[in-house]
């Protein structure tokens, strides 16, 4: 563990604390706008609208820390935009301050996102890339453990008082702001050019990045285009018959499968490589996909959240540490929010297109397209891409 260096506790922690937070209330998000009149569709196009601003700001911040030669100061920037975002959610129940609100926290998001994961990346070398990932992974998830964990608990004697919860996730938040305060900055040269940076400048790396990142990133965004929120699986397993109180369970489980997977599958990336891990991760995807399109047991609905915390142990931080071992260092941040960015953005498409088609077809044709899309995804990786090669100095 001596690779787990302080600046990647310190970074890890702040993501459980905000993690503790938001997750507090994520499992809870669709049955809260349901109960203030929210539709399937208009859910969809909350959570796009909200993911394409995060898009857009990571894009541009990860460009300009860069630019800048900053970490440290996004970073804090980030987190205290999305700890405040979370009280506001309940302060009133207008739609637009609704749309409002989710995005001031998507937007924190933004803000923070390239410059944390290249201070991640510079902890690291290209052959612990995996396990530092995975342990910020790890650490993350554990606050989606804690945060639904107490929201069960808090329901179970306050049963339908779901804006008080908002409150109370204001105060892990403040926990994270605080945790950013020791975070150091190292001294880092910042580009020659002292002019602003355009707020879509970040989109021209795309056409002087390495090769490989093009063609890693395509695939990646391609998938994205097919995975919407998960708030799509929620809504399938409460339509099977699972109560708040089960919901919120399974959603548990889901993340603490994550939590314990995301830091030795980290571990065995790093030996086997990237790419095979992350087919390995969305295949499992698509047997969830499969399996909620075909199957409204909810035996098999349980299980598959297993399999589904598996897919994102394998995913999620491969996908960064992936992307930072194929580009040059100096370049990281712009390159995972330049990823991050058109991510959001496919991500929004994503959403709002599963909206529309489990509004106009239900929700096995929604599960049954993106599983099917997954597989032609999953053989891109497996016989197109099959070089990783690393620009790191």
């Amino acid at each position: 563990m001596k690779y787990i260096t302080p600046t990647v506790w310190t970074l890890s922690l702040i993501s459980m604390f905000t993690d503790t937070a938001s997750e507090m209330l994520y499992p809870i998000m669709p049955i809260y706008l349901k109960s203030i009149g929210f539709s399937i569709v208009l859910i969809g196009i909350l959570e796009g609208v909200a993911e394409a601003t995060a898009g857009f700001s990571k894009g541009y911040f990860g460009k300009l820390s860069d630019h800048t030669g900053k970490r440290v100061p996004f970073v804090q920037i980030g987190y205290a935009f999305s700890a405040l975002s979370k009280p506001m959610m309940a302060l009133f129940i207008y739609p637009l301050w609704i749309f409002f609100a989710r995005t001031v926290d998507r937007f924190g998001k933004g803000i923070r996102t390239g410059a944390r994961d290249a201070m991640l990346s510079d902890e690291a070398t290209s052959q612990t890339k995996g396990k530092i990932f995975g342990f910020h992974r790890s650490m993350d998830t554990f606050g989606a453990v804690l945060g639904p964990a107490f929201a069960l608990l808090y329901l179970h004697y306050h049963p339908q008082n779901y804006k008080t919860l908002f409150y109370i996730a204001f105060i892990p938040g403040c926990l994270s702001i605080f945790a950013a305060f020791f975070l150091k900055e190292k001294k880092k040269a910042s580009s020659k050019s002292k002019k602003p940076e355009p707020v879509f400048s970040f989109i021209n790396y795309w056409k002087d990045s390495p090769v490989m990142y093009r063609k890693v990133v395509f695939g990646l965004l391609a998938f994205t285009l097919f995975n919407s929120s998960d708030v799509f699986l929620l809504l399938k397993a409460k339509q099977a018959g699972l109560s708040d109180t089960m919901l919120i369970g399974v959603y548990i489980f889901y993340n603490l499968v994550f939590a314990l997977f995301a830091f030795p599958i980290g571990i065995i990336a790093d030996k086997i490589g990237f790419r095979k891990m992350y087919v390995l991760g969305i295949s499992f995807f698509t047997i969830v996909y499969f399996g909620m399109g075909f199957s409204s047991n909810l035996y098999i609905i349980i299980g598959l959240f297993f399999l589904y915390g598996i897919y994102a142990a394998a995913t999620e931080g491969i996908s960064k540490a992936w992307i930072s071992n194929i580009t040059n260092k100096k370049d990281t941040a712009t390159a995972i929010g330049t990823f991050a960015g058109f991510q959001s953005i496919c991500t929004m498409l994503a959403s709002s297109l599963a909206g529309l088609i489990w509004y106009q077809f239900g929700s096995n044709v929604t599960f049954i397209i993106t599983a099917s899309a997954t597989v032609i995804i999953a053989l891109y990786f497996s016989f197109y891409i099959k070089l990783e090669t690393s620009f790191k100095s």
